[in-house]
Parts: structure tokens; C-alpha cells; sequence
């Protein structure tokens, strides 16, 4: 499937995407990018603190990536967990609490805090935030890239904090992703520089079980050996299969972690095909590089029926709210 046949498909307001969300350079877009989110047709877009000037020029970018692909409707993410991981901060933001900090209080407080954090980016038109974190910290063990950004050591703590996160965002009228499925506790490696290897994540799979209802997910670039001992999990058909729809009975749509990140290895369009064809519905690529971007939409094609049908229930979910 061509880019430009994917950008075809588009029917009025209804579209066939891509099966992919992109980052972009800076806080406008370039012609290339313009021309290039035009003709690939993504569902969506993710922000960084690259892209991320005053509030009038976030809503000016947001507008216009959904103007690229002619949907006012095109989910635009960001990464706004509270803590360390908060792509908008002071002093222009306010800065929310970590989940670990979270968890010492009530599930209220937790839902409070995300729905201010909701309010904040339905403010500037961002509709999805990846968050919560629902790894289960192993005391000793986690890598610090998670540390904080988990709830608790306890996966009943983590699952309720986790839920009282998403509705949170739910009443602000944002979507939650669920991360990172089937579970990034146990690891004492940073996926961002090198592949993490572990085995069978239990306390995990305890709460992204009780969580399993959440409408988006986003997968874990981690070598399970116990699931699979040669590819991590969104390169994996087995893990993804047998644990994160079988196991955890996770029914919502499921997003790649980042596919530049250095925890996976081959070319980017090789990345991105392997993870779709393992079973993730969207190919996730954040850095904007336009060569590693043109690679990913030549490999990834439109989005299944499958994952159409399961980015509709959660638009309905969020509606629902």
C-alpha cells in the first residue's frame, strides 16, 4: 500500500488512516511536513517540548496538523504523566505530582489531579495523553527511567491510582493510554538505549489485568523470556497474543512505544511492519526525522478494521464519560 494510496481512501469526514501517529520538528511545520503529513494520512500526531511554544501557538500547531489530514477529529498525544515526565512545565505550566507521589494519597486526589491535568491540555486541543503508567515498581530492581512514574510496589495500589488517572482525564474529556503493556516493572535497563530482558512480569499483569476495560494501550519494548526469548513485546505475536489480549484480556487499541527508541533494532519501516504485523494496531514514531518518518509510512499501511473498529469504541468511551 502506497502513501498515496492510503491518503485515497479518504471519504468526506470518514478516512482510512494510516496505522501510524507522528512527531514533528518544531513548533510549525515545515513545507516537507505539510506535504508529507498530507499525502501519509497518520491518525494522529504526538507532541514534545520541541513543538511546544505558548498557549496560542500550541493551538495554532494542533489546528494545523489536523488540517494536514483534513480531520478535525485527528487525535494529537502528549506525554503528561506528572513528575519528571511533563512536556508542558513551569514556569509557563504548573507542575503536577509524580504517580508515586500520587499513591500516597486517595484515589480522589489522583482523579482531581488528572482531571486538572485533562483540562489543562483540552485547553489546548491535545485529546490523548499517555498516561497513566500502570508497571508495578519492584523495589531494588526498576530501571529510574520508570522509578516514580509508577504508583506503587503494590498492584492493587497501582491498579486503583491507575483508574482514578483515567477517569480523570475521561471527565476532562481526554483520552487515557494505558502503559507499558504487559509491564516495565521488573526491568533494570532503560529501553530508550538498549533492549531490557526479564522474565514473566507477574505483578504487572495483576494490574494491567484489573485495568484490561481502558480503551488504548501502549506496548512495553521489553524482552519477556518466558513469553517469547527473541523479540521484545511489539515485535512479538506470542506476548502480544498470549499475554496482552489473552492473559490480560486487553481489548482497547494498542500503540507501539516509540519505534525509534534504541531497544529495537533493523530499519524503521522493518520496525514498524514487524510490530503491526505482531498484533499492534498503531505504529508510533515520535522524533520527526523525515527519512526514519518516510520509512515507517511506506511499511505501515492503513489502519486495519480491527483497530478502526477499536479507535471507534474509544472515542465512544471518552463520549461516554
Amino acid at each position: 500500500m502506497s502513501i498515496a494510496s492510503s491518503s485515497a481512501e479518504r471519504t468526506g469526514s470518514r478516512r482510512t488512516p494510516l496505522a501510524a501517529v507522528f512527531g514533528s520538528a518544531g513548533s510549525t511545520l515545515t513545507a516537507w511536513e505539510r506535504d508529507f503529513f498530507r499525502d501519509a494520512d497518520p491518525l494522529g500526531f504526538i507532541l514534545f517540548e520541541r513543538n511546544l511554544g505558548d498557549a496560542d501557538a500550541i493551538r495554532r500547531l494542533v489546528a494545523t496538523l489536523r488540517e494536514t489530514v483534513g480531520d478535525a477529529d485527528a487525535p494529537v498525544l502528549i506525554d503528561q504523566e506528572g513528575g519528571r515526565v511533563a512536556r508542558l512545565g513551569p514556569p509557563a505550566w504548573p507542575a503536577f505530582p509524580s504517580a508515586a507521589r500520587l499513591a500516597q494519597g486517595t484515589v480522589a486526589a489522583t482523579r482531581a489531579t488528572a482531571r486538572a491535568i485533562g483540562a489543562m491540555l483540552a485547553g489546548l486541543g491535545i485529546d490523548v495523553n499517555c498516561a497513566p503508567v500502570a508497571d508495578v515498581r519492584v523495589p531494588g530492581l526498576t530501571h529510574e527511567v520508570i522509578g516514580e512514574r509508577a504508583f506503587s510496589s503494590d498492584p492493587a495500589l497501582v491498579a486503583a491510582h491507575a483508574r482514578a488517572y483515567a477517569e480523570g482525564l475521561r471527565e476532562a474529556g481526554v483520552l487515557p493510554v494505558l502503559k507499558h503493556l504487559p509491564g516495565h516493572g521488573r526491568v533494570a535497563a532503560d529501553s530508550h538505549e538498549t533492549l531490557p530482558e526479564t522474565d514473566a512480569d507477574e505483578p504487572s499483569l495483576q494490574a494491567f489485568s484489573a485495568l484490561a476495560d481502558l480503551p488504548v494501550g501502549m506496548t512495553a519494548h521489553v524482552l519477556y523470556r518466558d513469553w517469547d526469548p527473541c523479540l521484545p513485546a511489539t515485535l512479538s505475536s506470542s506476548t502480544i497474543a498470549g499475554i496482552v489480549r489473552g492473559r490480560i484480556g486487553f481489548g482497547g487499541l494498542l500503540l507501539t512505544d516509540d519505534l525509534s527508541m534504541r531497544a529495537l533494532n533493523g530499519p524503521l519501516g522493518e520496525r514498524a511492519r514487524g510490530a503491526l504485523d505482531a498484533g499492534c494496531d498503531i505504529a508510533l514514531h515520535c522524533n520527526g526525522d523525515p527519512t526514519e518518518m518516510a520509512a515507517v509510512a511506506g511499511a505501515a499501511g492503513p489502519m486495519t478494521a480491527a483497530a478502526a473498529m477499536r479507535w471507534q469504541r474509544a472515542r465512544t468511551w471518552l463520549e461516554a464519560s
